[in-house]
């Protein structure tokens, strides 16, 4: 028996490509598996077998939990009385029983036989899954091989892949038989079918078709650094060239546009517009929004977003149709891109100027013409007047050094002076407002100000109330909201 055992092993590890130690604990899972048949469902069994003879023990165990945690007596076991069996054991531990020799009879090994086959299928299946990986291919070429509820799963090799329906360009069509090409998008271990997931709709999917086209690319001399996509319409890809003597749009164009079109041909007809990455991020929105041309851009570093200025003719250019274009260039770039002509524009300077004009005024104690000096200075805040430095302020003609130390002195009062005031009403803030995620205290300050002193407070909030009383931005808001209100549902 023994010597058949192994014998067993040895051919079914060379027949299915599996490690032989997968086999033996897929014939120790069966064999466990037939002796709890024969002996209790709800036990624990583990079975060990003897790489070297191929004899096999059975042991029955108990897993060691606190007195209190015991939810199955058949595999379970009290810490107190585990420990007046063995004086050492600690929790998660276990003890074992070993078990008497069973004859499982034919059911038995009937049961045995198909736990050995399954598991055996189970590594075969990872084993080829980790010889795919090991090959490094997000890009899976295949034939469909069928249509399951409008998945297509495609045969690549000795692998299965699906295509999901939602991941399919839109309009494209596939049958059975047709070769397709898509982007590995994930992993799957835990589905029983394909466990390969792909998309022909990801960004990093058009990356790869160029990396295909392009050798430059594969050399190191060209890199797509970013892209966006509206699948099976319009593309934008942002590229950079490592090389000054490589030209990264006419590289990635190809000769008579052969390379592009390449890439189009695959994406059903999608139209891929190629754009020079550039590190400054204004310079990269204006050509991200190419073909529009843009009058003037202004950066808000705080928000992560920035106000794009074009003329009325340029306008519905850069919005694109159903606002295709503008969408494209943000995802691109990763920037919030804010479109306004020149009118808008300098509606929306006024004010902030106006604004800026009131703190000053209010704040600092100063005329209107001291405030207008300081805006038109640049600056934007109390913080800023009490902290640039110096020489900085005293570069300012209309000032002389007598008025920029008082203009300094005031603004450091009124700072000081609200921190004295947020320090008071940080005193009746809860707790369970003052920690919650993405709460810190100036804004808690702020709120505080405004009666909102608890997190339930803040959970009563709406969006455009916040955002009116402590001047985030609506995602910030929204997040706050979110989180406060997050106990609600627990």
């Amino acid at each position: 028996m023994s010597k058949e055992l192994l014998l067993l092993v040895d051919a079914l590890a060379r027949e299915k490509n599996v490690g032989k130690d997968i086999v033996f604990a897929a014939l120790e899972a069966a064999l466990a598996s037939a002796t709890k048949k024969k002996t209790n469902e709800e036990a624990d069994v583990r079975v060990a077998i003897d790489r070297e003879t191929g004899g096999f023990e059975s042991f029955r165990r108990w897993l060691v939990v606190a007195d209190d945690a015991i939810e199955n007596p058949d595999a379970q076991i009290a810490l107190s009385e585990a420990q007046q069996e063995v004086p050492d054991v600690q929790l998660d531990e276990y003890i074992e029983e070993q078990l008497e020799p069973i004859d499982f009879g034919r059911i038995g090994a009937q049961a045995a036989k198909q736990v050995i086959l399954q598991k055996i299928r189970d590594a075969e299946r990872e084993q080829v899954l980790n010889d795919f990986l090991e090959r490094k291919e997000h890009l899976v070429t295949g034939t469909v091989k069928r249509i399951e509820r409008g998945n297509a799963v495609i045969e690549a090799g000795r692998i299965e892949a699906v295509l999901p329906r939602d991941q399919m360009i839109p309009k494209e069509n596939l049958r059975v038989g047709d070769r397709a090409r898509a982007y590995l998008l994930k992993i799957d271990r835990q589905a029983r079918g394909p466990q390969l997931i792909l998309s022909r709709t990801a960004p990093e999917f058009i990356i790869k078709l160029f990396e295909l086209e392009v050798p430059e690319m594969e050399d190191g001399l060209l890199e797509i650094k970013s892209a966006a996509r509206d699948p099976g319409v319009r593309a934008k890809i942002a590229v950079k060239s490592n090389d000054p003597r490589v030209d990264p749009i006419g590289t990635c164009v190809g000769m008579r546009g052969s390379r592009v079109q390449a890439v189009t041909n695959e994406l059903a007809g999608e139209r891929v517009d190629i754009i020079l990455w550039s590190p400054d991020p204004a310079q990269f929105v204006i050509g991200a929004l190419a073909p529009a041309e843009v009058s003037s851009i202004v950066v808000d570093e705080e928000k992560h977003s920035m106000d794009v200025v074009v003329d009325e003719d340029n306008l519905a250019i850069a919005i694109g149709r159903a606002g295709q274009n503008v969408r494209l260039a943000s995802e691109l770039t990763g920037w919030t891109i804010n479109l306004m002509t020149v009118e808008e524009s300098q509606k929306k300077s006024e004010e902030e100027s106006s604004s800026i004009r009131t703190l000053f005024m209010e704040k600092l104690d100063v005329d209107q013409e001291v405030a207008d000096i300081l805006i038109a200075e640049g600056f934007s805040t109390i913080e800023e007047i009490a902290y640039v430095p110096l020489n900085e302020m005293l570069e300012i003609e209309s000032f002389d050094e007598d008025t920029v130390n008082e203009l300094r002195n005031r603004a450091r009062n009124v700072l000081l002076t609200e921190a004295i005031v947020d320090e008071e009403q940080l005193e009746n803030v809860a707790d369970d407002l003052l920690n919650l995620d993405g709460m810190d205290k100036p804004l808690a300050a702020k709120l505080a100000r405004a009666n909102v002193r608890t997190r339930d407070d803040l959970a009563d909030l709406a969006v455009d109330e916040l955002v009116e009383i402590s001047g985030v931005d609506t995602e910030r808001a929204k997040s706050l909201i979110t989180t406060a209100r997050a106990h609600w549902f627990e």
